[in-house]
């Protein structure tokens, strides 16, 4: 039972810092919306500490989940939690679980955000450099290159 009560206790952490990440991602979201981008560097310091603690703890717990007999190739770990019969745990589980994917949405709309902000740094970047007009291949990872009539492929 010791197992038990350590993984809820985990668990219970893993809630309150996701809370926490919940609300460093909104903090960034109004960040890059605005034009004073200096909270950013702090928000991103804090972002990587609190994912450091929570794989550490997922260590932890996947350490408690083998001790109690679970096995890794056999499923996924709420699985083997529904199937012990501890409804808290389970609970507590999901609740995590449901934190979890509510923090990567957040952190997907932020990415799509700086996504939106690099084309228009670049493009803004061609409109300097006189390149606005030039035709636009992609690349491998679908980003947008200019070609330039005035490109040297070889010198003697």
């Amino acid at each position: 039972m010791a197992a038990i009560d350590e993984l809820k206790t985990l668990l219970r952490e893993d809630i309150r810092q996701l809370d926490v990440l919940a609300d460093l991602l909104l903090q960034e979201k109004e960040a890059l919306a605005s034009a004073d981008i200096t909270p950013l560097h702090e928000l991103t310091e804090e972002k990587n500490q609190i994912l450091g603690t929570i794989r550490d703890r997922a260590r932890q717990k996947i350490h408690h989940l083998v001790n109690m007999g679970y096995r890794p190739d056999a499923g996924e770990p709420s699985r083997f939690i529904r199937a012990g019969g501890t409804d808290d745990l389970y609970q507590l589980w999901k609740a995590a679980d449901q934190k979890m994917r509510e923090c990567q949405s957040l952190n997907q709309n932020n990415g799509r955000v700086v996504g939106h902000l690099q084309k228009r740094l670049a493009r803004v970047t061609d409109i300097f450099r006189g390149a606005s007009g030039q035709q636009k291949l992609y690349g491998a990872q679908g980003q947008q290159t200019n070609v330039s009539s005035s490109t040297v492929f070889a010198s003697a």
